[in-house]
């Protein structure tokens, strides 16, 4: 009876933490689905609001220099949502979540750069509209890819160091007593 009402508690536990009120049989699922669209509307806001900015600084800068102060400004931006509201952390974003972030911002940053260069060797002058939607399919690409590691790494909740399981055998500790060793040389080495 305590073993069952044991586990009941930590479902119980594992469905609060994962986002989810518990009345799913599939709380870690719906966590992930829910935190995905979380992800969504606070990354796909961010990105969105980003398109628009990396077009309009496109217009005074290098395209691929818009593109990174873009990125830097919008990674920050979209780590603290994440860290707050995505992922439930529940608080700002910590230096360790802001640099793990930042790796998987680089490779968007080369997603995004990547398609816009072969928009422009396959287009001679492409629309705002064609590099709108090129900018943000890439965007939406990355962002799947972001999600994932900024889940299951980045803002990864739960980590405890592995234990041994139930019944494995256990260090114990032994007190040993020792003899007094012989002064001797031919006490301790009788070939001496």
């Amino acid at each position: 009876m305590a073993t069952t009402e044991h586990r009941r508690k930590q479902r119980g536990s594992r469905a609060r933490n994962s986002g989810n009120s518990g009345n799913s049989g599939n709380s870690q699922g719906s966590g992930a689905l829910n935190a995905f669209a979380r992800f969504v509307l606070c990354g796909g806001g961010v990105g969105l609001a980003s398109s628009f900015a990396v077009s309009g600084l496109a217009l005074s800068l290098p395209w691929a220099v818009a593109n990174a102060l873009v990125t830097v400004v919008s990674t920050v931006l979209a780590t603290e949502l994440h860290a707050r509201f995505t992922f439930g952390a529940g608080g700002r974003a910590t230096w360790r979540q802001h640099v793990h972030s930042a790796g998987s911002a680089a490779a968007a940053y080369v997603v995004t750069c990547g398609a816009m260069l072969v928009l422009q060797q396959l287009v001679a002058a492409p629309g705002a509209v064609l590099e709108q939607v090129v900018y943000l399919s890439a965007s939406a690409l990355a962002g799947v890819g972001r999600f994932v590691v900024l889940r299951v790494v980045v803002f990864a909740r739960g980590r405890r160091p592995r234990t041994a399981p139930r019944g494995a055998a256990r260090p114990v500790a032994v007190t040993v007593a020792r003899a007094a060793a012989p002064a001797e040389a031919a006490a301790l080495c009788p070939a001496a």
